[in-house]
């Protein structure tokens, strides 16, 4: 088996179908894996074999698939490095990974340490161009439209996608062929996904996000990725007509900017389905947008460690406020400190299992083996189920906030602002206190021409939580510090907080 078989069956079935739309410009299936086959030869003939590391260190371009696919073809493992990552960042993973080959683009190149990472031998440009590096026409030029794609055992791994790293050094999520395979399958039957489907790819691809569930869920379906570098409105909204997308891929951060925004109903018109993951999305954002726009946003919930898609919200019976239910093949329970399964409606943290569940972290068998303990993934995540099974998500353990002994939920105090008429976006964060231990902070975005005052929100916030669950410190920003997948940035927020005594 091989993941890159998706592309190569596409290829043969529909071959002048569009793969990815660029910029104005269309890339077939057959170009796609004739450019792979001739990337991989050149690998090959670089010295890549199987298990060896070929680093993807790009922007939102096609060349991110074509790179993708001919480190898969060759039996490599792809290792996926967050472009708005610096020099120090790229470096750590580099080294850790023991990566031989770059690909990466001129404007990220000087973030590329090559003296200090011995193991790098090359150093290609995906895009622009510069005197240090070869570029990827140059390499493919070597190779060939006919290659032999290496047939790699289920339990091969094919990715490295590393960890936010919010606490500590990121490390390294090793999933496996059989992995990705299994959950790219899942992810297009739950999301519906068909040849003649246009999906938006405005996500980063060097996320779990939308490397599998929408890139390679896509090219399982054979459909077509309409790429974007980023989400910029003035270019993805007008591209949704254009382009003619009918599937839209989002965090709660853009689907909160875009009613913020009100968008017109008539500039969404081509859309038959919206899709949000990678966040939890506020109970109260999904139902005005579902008001607004007469289509419920589909959740699906997972983590980079189970190649991401565990549960889904939902094909028959759609739950707001939930995350739906355990996909194909996989279980999850709600465990206590103990990982003795509670009882329904309890919280508890969530665990997986299933064959998406990741090999393990790369070269740290005692992470490995905590994770994965008793033969389930330990997601971080505290939850509860329902009679029905359904999941809701309470927080992240690493959240929690104990204020004099009290458990707050920054989620739950979120969920019940996200209410308030002048809020447009907040995050609810702990900071250390002398004599509670903790106490509740919030960071708001005020809505455009709305006024409130922070003794307002406290006491909107008293009127409707218990007292110990208020903010006792409301500060309103103009925006929110966020991953380059949009995630909010509760640990810059907790850095940023004036400290204790200060």
């Amino acid at each position: 088996m091989n993941i890159a078989e998706h592309v190569e069956r596409a290829a043969r079935k529909t071959p002048k179908h569009p793969a990815i739309r660029f910029e104005g410009k269309s890339v077939t299936y057959a170009v796609l894996n004739a450019c792979a086959n001739a990337l991989a030869g050149a690998l090959r003939k670089k010295g890549v074999r199987r298990g060896d590391r070929v680093a993807l260190y790009l922007p939102n371009i096609p060349a991110f698939a074509l790179t993708y696919l001919a480190v898969q073809k060759v039996g490599g493992i792809a290792v996926s490095i967050n472009s708005i990552f610096k020099s120090e960042e790229t470096r750590f993973i580099l080294e850790d990974s023991g990566a031989k080959i770059v690909f990466t683009v001129a404007e990220l190149l000087p973030n590329v340490p090559r003296a200090e990472c011995r193991s790098v031998k090359h150093v290609v440009l995906c895009e622009g161009s510069s005197p240090d590096a070869t570029s990827l026409d140059d390499w493919l030029a070597l190779g060939t439209a006919e290659f032999a794609t290496e047939s790699m055992g289920p339990g091969d791994p094919a990715a490295l996608l590393y960890s936010s790293g919010t606490t500590g050094f990121p490390k390294g999520v090793t999933l496996t062929h059989s992995n990705i395979a299994s959950n790219i399958r899942t992810a297009a039957k739950h999301s519906g996904y068909r040849a003649d489907d246009r999906l938006a790819a405005f996500l980063p691809l060097f996320h779990v996000f939308g490397q599998n569930y929408i890139m390679n869920g896509g090219f399982e379906a054979g459909a077509t990725l309409v790429i974007f570098r980023r989400f910029v409105p003035d270019v993805v909204l007008p591209a949704i007509k254009s382009e003619g997308i009918t599937m839209f891929f989002a965090v709660p951060t853009i689907y909160i900017a875009l009613l913020s925004a009100h968008v017109p109903k008539e500039a969404l018109a081509s859309l038959r389905y919206f899709f949000s993951a990678a966040a939890t999305m506020p109970e109260e954002i999904s139902r005005r947008w579902t008001d607004a726009y007469g289509l419920r946003v589909n959740e699906g919930y997972g983590l980079t460690e189970c190649s991401p898609f565990a549960a889904y919200n939902h094909v028959s019976q759609h739950k707001f406020g939930s995350v739906g239910t355990a996909v194909d093949d996989f279980d999850i329970r709600i465990v206590d400190e103990n990982d003795s399964e509670v009882p329904r409606g309890q919280w508890g943290e969530i665990v997986i299992r299933g064959p998406g569940v990741m090999k393990g972290y790369w070269n740290k068998p005692k992470d490995t083996e905590w994770a994965l303990r008793g033969g389930w993934l330990h997601s971080g995540d505290i939850g509860r189920m329902d009679e029905e099974n359904y999941v809701y998500i309470v927080d992240r353990v690493k959240d929690m906030i104990n204020v004099s002994g009290f458990k707050v939920w920054p989620a739950e105090v979120e969920n019940m602002l996200y209410r308030h008429p002048a809020v447009r976006e907040l995050a609810v964060y702990g900071v250390p206190d002398a004599v509670k231990g903790e106490k509740v902070n919030v960071a708001i975005v005020l809505k455009e021409g709305a006024s409130v005052t922070a003794e307002d929100i406290i006491a909107y916030c008293r009127e409707k939580l218990a007292v110990y669950k208020a903010p006792e410190r409301v500060e309103f920003v103009r925006e929110l510090p966020k991953s380059a997948t949009g995630k909010i940035l509760k640990r810059v927020l907790r850095d940023q907080a004036p400290k204790v005594g200060a």
